[in-house]
């Protein structure tokens, strides 16, 4: 038991800054990426033997996972839109660095943010869209006007860019 307490701490230890931040985006709300970051962990670790290697990466998974949690919540019946007050995020604000400061500060986010601005910006908003504001294909072509093939092709060229960017 001990060494799946040690296995899931190192697990959130090196993904919970990326995890939080894909929450947060979608979210707006530091509260509410915290939420769905719980409980996406607790789904992640209940689930673990499920995952399929030869469908995705691990770190693909994990991010389906927190969109779908983050889309579920925004969702919910009755859920309060409120604007945030200044004094309430200066409350919350912790001096410890959180998953969003390490995740800003992270050599893998200059190195992302480098490759992005490398890609055609129809390549990467469309990335950006459907990564950080969880739109689907068919939601990106409606938001960008543009026929769904045209869309598909945009996010299937620009994660290869990407991906050979990010490459060692």
């Amino acid at each position: 038991m001990l060494g799946n307490q040690t296995a899931f701490a190192d697990l959130y230890r090196q993904t919970s800054a990326k995890l939080f931040g894909v929450a947060l985006r979608m979210l707006k709300r530091e509260d509410w990426a915290e939420e769905v970051l719980q409980d996406s962990f607790i789904n992640i670790w209940r689930h673990a033997a499920e995952y399929n290697a030869h469908k995705s990466a691990p770190m693909t998974w994990m991010n389906s996972i927190v969109r779908n949690r983050a889309l579920d919540l925004l969702r919910r019946p009755g859920l309060e839109i409120a604007q945030q007050d200044e004094s309430l995020i200066e409350a919350w604000e912790d001096p410890d660095s959180g998953p969003l400061d390490r995740l800003l500060k992270s050599n893998e986010a200059a190195a992302l943010a480098r490759c992005l601005q490398q890609l055609e910006s129809k390549q990467r908003q469309s990335i950006m869209l459907a990564f950080y504001h969880g739109l689907t294909h068919a939601q990106l072509a409606r938001h960008l006007q543009q026929p769904l093939g045209t869309v598909k092709s945009w996010i299937r060229r620009g994660l290869e860019r990407l991906k050979r960017c990010l490459a060692p």
